[in-house]
């Protein structure tokens, strides 16, 4: 399982050949200028919830690629109408994707279209693949739910928001990845604007203090589990 930063919240993950795309916003952050876009082989898109620092991608990327999103029912129901594939979702619910066993699990965020179209209930995703399990947390606030996580699946690996404010910052990170028993830790949702900025050697020392890896990657970056 390979899984690339392609900045803000967004994720490229390979999984025996098929390659995946998390929340694609490129075109519209600066700081991820470097990516091409039209470069990229996405066989799925993954949206976690609605808003446009999640969405910005997924109608260009899909109409180039025929790539299936994959999301919960109104972002689906939204995307078909644009003639665009999907799979619809909703929380607890998991499907069994070439790529492995896929999980839509709780967040706690909002969810709207840039429009303020409603975009659902906002999630989360387990992937069970390639022997490998991974939790992308999406932008969540810390919540007793993530507890239930280790219950069924044992995890290589948790992505968690960092950037505070909109989401969970580092302190509550940690507790979240003591929620699900993982200590190797990916962050996102960081430094993309004011609001999320972090200090990177700040978050790496409190993770460290705790017995923890957080990994921060520059964007571009890739590592291979």
């Amino acid at each position: 399982m390979k899984i690339t930063f392609y900045g803000h919240a967004c994720l490229g993950i390979e999984i025996k050949g098929i390659h995946i795309l998390v929340d694609p916003f490129i075109s519209g952050n600066d700081k991820a200028s470097a990516i091409d876009i039209n470069s990229l082989k996405v066989d799925y898109i993954l949206v976690t919830h609605a808003h446009q620092d999640h969405t910005l991608d997924v109608e260009s990327i899909a109409k180039r690629t025929g790539a299936v999103i994959v999301s919960n029912y109104e972002i689906i129901t939204h995307y078909q109408e644009l003639g665009l594939d999907g799979h619809p979702m909703n929380h607890g619910g998991s499907w069994d994707f070439e790529f492995g066993n896929l999980k839509y699990i709780n967040a706690i965020h909002t969810s709207s279209f840039p429009d303020g179209k409603y975009g659902g209930q906002p999630g989360g995703f387990i992937i069970e693949g390639e022997h490998k399990n991974i939790y992308i947390a999406g932008d969540t606030a810390l919540t007793m739910d993530m507890k239930l996580i280790p219950m069924q699946t044992k995890l290589d690996l948790a992505i968690l928001p960092i950037g505070d404010n909109f989401t969970m910052g580092i302190e509550d990170a940690i507790i979240a990845s003591d929620f699900v028993e993982c200590d190797k830790i990916l962050g996102y949702h960081f430094d993309t604007f004011g609001y999320i900025e972090i200090d990177h050697e700040v978050a790496k020392r409190k993770f460290f203090d705790k017995d923890k890896d957080l990994m921060l990657l520059e964007i571009g970056e890739r590592i291979e589990l």
